[in-house]
């Protein structure tokens, strides 16, 4: 199933993209001054194919997965926690959970790999099992669970296309995971591990050289191929990481615009740009984590965060506080006046 998705994706519609440039050089301000706003109104324009596209039904998609390079005391949290903030998802009580409130958002939470059968009314298991291997030790998965979490996430945003969703936002829960994506990106983008690794949920300086020694030792083990996506997934990533690929690969596929949340939902969207560049088009990103491997993923993917707010909550928060932005994008895109209903003539400088 996976190929054949990849090969169905497409590009954006020139059309819509022009038509909705044409109504915001209309509207009542001078021309291009919403700046950012306005290309993200354009570009969702051209994933819909629409010029007034509806996105009004938004949800965060939030992987669980645990990952068995916690064993190596990267983190300063114990793996139970990753199944306790699950939990927290279902009685409102995490960040995201606060935030989706505000934006009028849903959320969508996959056991993709907790090490714990949580039984929440809700929460959506598609576990793979419970939990990778440790990278230090040797491949996170195989190729083929690789695979199967890939095509999980996929799924899941084609469920939640039938059920009407428009917009959507990447979140996940997995002590461990910074070490994952730290591994990862450092693979994909040729960078040193020095450069890629932070302190995640908050590592003493000795922590941090741990965890910086972590994923050199991972990556010299597992050799990964910088040029296989998959291999380098299966070897060094998480549950949570595969999932989410999938979910920016089936975005594309079915045109809902899909937002970046920080370091690991990023890892996961370069995985998915590298398999197929025509993802990129689909992605946009939130808000520039904390974690220092976020900026160059970024730059690797060529996209601008919306805020910069020194994030590192994880869970989909900067995706949820982004769609905030977005409606209001939206509010003036389709209820400004224009300089005809103001009966003045158009002047076409910018905003200084």
């Amino acid at each position: 199933m996976l190929y054949d998705i990849l090969r169905s994706i497409g590009q954006l519609y020139d059309e819509p993209m022009a038509e909705a440039k044409k109504r915001l050089d209309s509207l009542l301000k001078p021309t291009g001054s919403l700046g950012v706003l306005e290309e993200i109104i354009c570009r969702i324009a051209g994933i819909r194919g629409e010029v007034y596209p509806s996105i009004d039904k938004k949800t965060v998609i939030i992987m669980c997965s645990d990952n068995g390079v916690v064993e190596e005391g990267v983190t300063s949290c114990p793996k139970e926690v990753t199944t306790c903030l699950t939990s927290s998802l279902f009685r409102g009580l995490a960040t995201v959970n606060a935030f989706t409130r505000h934006a009028g958002a849903d959320i969508t939470v996959v056991d993709i790999g907790l090490d714990s059968d949580l039984d929440c009314e809700g929460l959506i298991c598609r576990k793979i099992r419970k939990g990778t291997c440790n990278i230090a030790k040797g491949p996170a998965m195989t190729r083929d669970e690789a695979i199967r979490a890939i095509e999980t996430g996929i799924g899941i945003v084609k469920d939640l296309k039938n059920k009407g969703y428009n917009m959507l936002g990447t979140g996940e829960v997995g002590i461990g995971n910074t070490t994952t994506s730290s591994a990862v990106s450092s693979v994909l983008t040729g960078s040193p591990a020095e450069e890629m690794v932070g302190r995640g949920a908050g590592l003493s300086d000795e922590g941090l050289m741990k965890k910086i020694e972590t994923v050199k030792k991972a990556i010299e083990i597992n050799k990964p191929n910088p040029d296989d996506p998959i291999d380098v997934l299966s070897k060094l990533g998480g549950f949570d990481i595969a999932g989410l690929t999938g979910c920016f690969i089936g975005a594309a596929a079915y045109r809902i615009p899909i937002l970046i949340d920080g370091f690991i939902s990023s890892c996961a969207a370069l995985l998915a740009v590298r398999m197929e560049p025509k993802v990129r088009a689909y992605v946009f990103s939130s808000h520039g984590s904390a974690e220092p491997g976020s900026r160059r993923v970024m730059k690797e993917l060529g996209l601008e965060p919306m805020l910069s707010l020194g994030m590192r909550v994880g869970e989909g928060t900067g995706t949820a506080l982004a769609f905030n932005l977005i409606d209001a994008a939206f509010e003036a895109y389709t209820k400004m006046g224009t300089y005809a209903d103001a009966s003045i003539e158009k002047y076409m400088t910018s905003s200084n």
